[in-house]
């Protein structure tokens, strides 16, 4: 079902898009996520423009329908780490698709141009599912577990990733 999937990068005139599938995440997986649904619902049109400015958004949709969604911050990082993967999330009605898998191939696909080559990411210490789907993924748990500045009392698990053109 792979071929079903699409991954693309949205852009600041897509910010409704990017609105409504961050809101379907917060909602369905509130736990998963250091912001809130109350809070980011409450974002107008140029909060969320400016979101663009410091980071880029993938979407990826399984016949037209936006499946599931991350970004992608450059930055110096951890561990080498030359950009921060975030907001991954995919709906559960389309989850065993190759969601992720397509999203981190089109990572890959940019990865040199975009300086995407070494990934950096933070999960729940407590998100096994989500741990062992990066692990799937090549990432690998850098470092000890770090205390969350947004939740206090969790902890979240850095992870790195190199592409394979590395």
């Amino acid at each position: 079902m792979l071929s079903a999937v699409k991954t693309f990068e949205l852009h600041p005139d897509e910010w409704p898009r990017l609105r409504d599938i961050r809101l379907k995440a917060l909602l369905d997986s509130a736990h998963a996520f250091g912001g809130t649904y109350e809070a980011e619902s409450r974002f107008d049109e140029e909060k969320w423009r400016s979101e663009f400015a410091k980071q880029a958004f993938l979407v990826a949709s399984v016949n037209g329908h936006d499946a599931a969604m991350m970004y992608v911050e450059n930055l110096v990082g951890d561990f080498g780490a030359t950009c921060w993967i975030g907001g991954c999330w995919s709906d559960p009605n389309f989850r065993g698709v190759g969601l992720m898998r397509a999203m981190f191939d089109y990572v890959d696909t940019e990865s040199k141009n975009r300086s995407w080559q070494v990934q950096g990411l933070g999960v729940w210490q407590d998100n096994f599912s989500a741990i062992a789907a990066y692990e799937k993924l090549g990432f690998i748990s850098m470092g000890d577990p770090q205390p969350s500045s947004r939740q206090p009392g969790k902890f979240y698990q850095r992870m790195i990733r190199k592409t394979e053109s590395n």
